[in-house]
């Protein structure tokens, strides 16, 4: 019996020295592989590895600018990293695709006034405006302006030009009706949306609204300063801008040194400088003489030429008349006259 005990105990520990010896042949086969192929043994996620690569692009390495901005100008900013994330959605498969490209191309059959939606920069649709109830500032306001028109809006003071101007900033909501602007409805944008539409939207001020306290140069760069353009560009399209609106020798001039129609040219620069596809001039030979009102007149003529649609307010009969353009007269709050190649109406209309 002992003896058969034995003889079991040995054959067993035979067995674990033969498992023993074919663990470490495996071992040794396993590494032999591996240096052939020159790949891991184990299959590990490369989280870590990919990143070690991550490279971080909201840094711009040529801006070095620490200037506060107030509230406002933050929201503004914050609204562009707001466009460039929107614009990474990816596109739909390409059934639905097509299937849009076709509903969309019903739509513009369904116009059918001669004129597409790309056509149309700016819309009215039925817009009313009271401050208050029963008396409206502007009163059921329909008008378009197709990509690339100069349009003058003339009237009376108290026309309601004021309240068009605001509304189309969205500093005001209309009391009923539509307001298109550059593809956007706008009289329900939130708050937060209100900066992309103002990106589109170059505006000049009759008392032209310049930092006193920063030189030529500075008060152009300030636009592109506040949408994050990087210090390579800034360097590029600022100088390029005063040269284009004739100011290039008076770039570290402070704008106190300036005559009138030096600053409406700096104002200019800076409603123009991103590039906006519509400009506003709101009275913008009001406080100029006869010489420098034509040389204006003539630069946002140009700048139309250029490609960029202008819409001017004003109560300069003479330049509306000189100019020949499309001229859309207000009386009360309600549009009396839209004529191609117009001229300026009286008040007494």
């Amino acid at each position: 019996m002992r003896k058969d005990e034995r003889k079991l105990e040995e054959t067993e520990e035979l067995k674990r020295a033969i498992a023993e010896l074919q663990e470490k042949l495996d071992n040794v086969a396993g590494t032999a592989v591996a240096d052939d192929t020159d790949e891991p043994v184990y299959e590990e996620s490369s989280e870590y590895d990919e990143a070690s690569d991550y490279v971080d692009y909201s840094v711009d390495e040529g801006y070095n600018d620490d200037r506060a901005y107030s509230e406002e100008e933050t929201e503004y900013v914050e609204e562009v990293y707001e466009e460039v994330y929107e614009e990474e959605v990816p596109e739909p498969p390409l059934k639905e695709k097509k299937k849009s490209a076709k509903s969309s191309s019903k739509k513009k059959k369904k116009k059918g006034k001669g004129e597409s939606d790309d056509d149309v920069i700016i819309e009215f649709d039925n817009v009313t405006k009271e401050y208050v109830a029963g008396v409206p500032a502007l009163n059921n306001v329909n008008f378009k302006v197709r990509r690339g028109e100069f349009v003058f809006i003339v009237g009376g003071s108290g026309s309601g030009k004021s309240t068009l101007i605001k509304l189309l900033l969205r500093e005001l909501k209309p009391t009923s009706g539509h307001i298109m602007v550059n593809g956007m409805q706008i009289e329900k944008m939130r708050q937060g949306k209100i900066p992309r539409l103002r990106r589109n939207l170059g505006v000049v001020f009759q008392d032209f609204r310049l930092l006193k306290d920063r030189d030529v140069y500075e008060n152009v760069a300030f636009a592109q300063r506040i949408i994050l353009k990087p210090a390579r560009e800034i360097k590029k399209n600022v100088p390029r801008m005063l040269a284009a609106v004739g100011l290039a020798g008076k770039y570290r001039a402070k704008t106190t040194e300036l005559s009138g129609g030096e600053q409406q040219r700096v104002a200019i620069a800076r409603a123009l400088v991103n590039r906006p596809p519509i400009l506003i001039a709101d009275e913008p030979t009001g406080n100029l003489d006869p010489k420098n009102t034509s040389e204006i007149m003539s630069l946002l003529d140009k700048i139309n030429q250029d490609g960029t649609t202008v819409i001017v307010v004003t109560h300069n009969d003479k330049i509306v008349n000189d100019m020949q353009k499309r001229v859309i007269t207000i009386k009360k709050g309600i549009i009396v006259s839209d004529e191609e190649k117009g001229g300026y109406i009286n008040e007494d209309y």
